[in-house]
């Protein structure tokens, strides 16, 4: 009889139970002493109050009871073990060392070596007053024509009104987009008196390729959309003889975000997703996790993978600068995870944040970025940033992420500015959602071996940089968001 539990690590004291369980089921001495909700945690052994119970091989909180053996474990009996700031010690050195490898996708090289896996033309509004001509100017081109993969618009409420850091990363931001490699081109659309006006956003930007990159301020023309979209002509004009050719692993830039996750997430979906890090990671390309509050006690598994000091101080600074922020808004930097974690079996942060950085496996962490800062080394890179879902995957964007895996236990329809690979890590998830989730890890739990799963992922991965439409794309799910910390005026 096929097992109603599952127990991740050999020193853990919980399993898993992989279907609803009614108390008084028993399965090799082991009974139920209450309702078990799929997903939710069961004990394996007796603890007294205060000891640790023990996930992934980890501590994930503590019981603050006494409880026996096939007591169900959840919020009402578990609390964390987290508290204010740590102490951190640098352990060794880790090399890096990739090796070569054939591996290719065939993508589109920019003029500054980066390759894109799209052909799009981007709309940037500088300012959220000139949302709706970014809109609409979208509209106008929705059957553009060959050579282009769209041309779409990626609208905010920032760029005026705004003061210190919250001013500098809505600029960082939309500067790091009109830069990406998978936009073709870009319009840049202001509206003229606002803050991140036209002449203070191309000090942002740097150079560019204005045969690409067009520039259009609404309160200087007529008709905006009229002009708009001779622009845009302009710009396909350019970009519809882009071809795509064949380019080594190492140009590859990959982000890793989970949301709605639940219990399967971290040994399903994340766990698959870890697999994918450590062979591309191995082969030279770029890889980047976030999700900083979502890393708080599994924080020193990532610092020991540190490449060198310089890393781990980084990694102190990233964690230990985060929750500073959550301080000095009079916010705990434990609270427990989001309700739909919650009811998806989820705890603790701290078990949150193990099942989160399964997603980076186990390779050696080679940078730590600041928020709105482009990944510029090979390796696993860790990218200071919030877990908010739409934040997050923007922040992965401007990064310089192509493409990014989204694992997700409850479901989510949110796609990034970039293909988003939907991860289901169950299988009633997946058959529920079908119109969101590209690929189902639940397949684990129904007896799939593990590296046959993988290599299919692998394989959808490569589809997808080659060109395959992701379930985001084809529903037109693409969104962005930029980190607000500060006064609007």
């Amino acid at each position: 009889m096929k097992s109603k539990f599952i127990k991740i690590n050999e020193a853990d004291n919980v399993a898993v139970a992989l279907e609803d369980i009614e108390a008084g089921y028993t399965e090799n001495n082991l009974t139920a002493l209450d309702d078990i909700p799929f997903a939710h945690k069961i004990l394996l052994e007796d603890l007294k109050a205060g000891d640790d119970v023990i996930k992934y091989g980890y501590p994930i909180g503590h019981v603050d009871r006494d409880l026996k053996k096939g007591s169900y474990i959840h919020s009402h009996n578990l609390k964390t073990n987290l508290s204010d700031k740590l102490e951190y010690s640098f352990l060794h050195n880790n090399k890096y060392l990739p090796k070569k490898s054939d591996l290719t996708f065939n993508g589109y090289v920019r003029k500054d070596g980066r390759v894109g896996i799209r052909n799009e033309i981007w709309i940037i509004p500088t300012v959220g007053c000139v949302n709706k001509t970014a809109t609409e100017l979208e509209k106008r081109f929705s059957n553009i024509g060959k050579g282009c993969d769209g041309v779409y618009a990626f609208t905010h409420q920032f760029g005026c009104s705004q003061l210190g850091d919250d001013q500098e990363n809505t600029r960082k931001i939309l500067a790091a987009l009109a830069h990406h490699p998978n936009a073709g081109g870009v319009l840049i659309v202001s509206l003229g008196c606002e803050n991140t006006n036209l002449s203070v956003f191309k000090e942002y930007l740097g150079d560019v390729d204005e045969s690409r990159v067009k520039f259009m301020v609404c309160q200087d023309v007529t008709d905006e959309i009229e002009e708009g979209t001779r622009l845009i002509n302009e710009i396909y004009d350019v970009i519809k003889n882009d071809e795509r050719q064949p380019v080594n692993i190492d140009k590859l830039v990959v982000g890793y975000k989970c949301g709605g996750s639940d219990a399967f997430s971290g040994m399903t979906a994340n766990a698959l997703c870890g697999v994918i890090n450590d062979c591309l990671t191995s082969y030279g390309a770029t890889t980047i996790l976030t999700e900083v509050p979502e890393m708080f006690g599994a924080e020193q598994i990532l610092m020991e993978r540190s490449e060198n000091e310089t890393v781990f101080n980084k990694q102190v600074e990233m964690i230990n600068g985060f929750k500073d922020y959550f301080y000095s808004h009079g916010v705990v930097c434990y609270e427990n995870p989001s309700p739909g974690n919650h009811d998806g079996g989820i705890t603790t942060l701290e078990e949150k944040s193990l099942g989160c950085v399964q997603k980076g496996g186990k390779s050696i962490v080679t940078d730590v970025l600041k928020y709105g800062e482009s990944a510029h080394k090979n390796g696993l890179n860790l990218l200071t940033g919030p877990g908010n879902d739409i934040v997050s995957v923007t922040n992965l964007v401007c990064a310089g992420c192509q493409v990014i895996l989204f694992t997700t236990g409850r479901g989510t329809s949110l796609g990034a500015a970039v293909p988003t690979i939907k991860i289901s890590s169950n299988s009633a998830l997946f058959g529920r959602k079908g119109n969101w989730i590209d690929f189902n890890a639940g397949e684990l739990i129904n007896g799939t071996d593990f590296d046959v799963l993988a290599d299919e992922l692998q394989n959808k991965l490569i589809a997808v940089l080659n060109g395959e439409k992701t379930k985001n794309e084809l529903n037109n799910y693409r969104d962005i968001s930029v980190f607000k910390d500060g006064v609007i005026m």
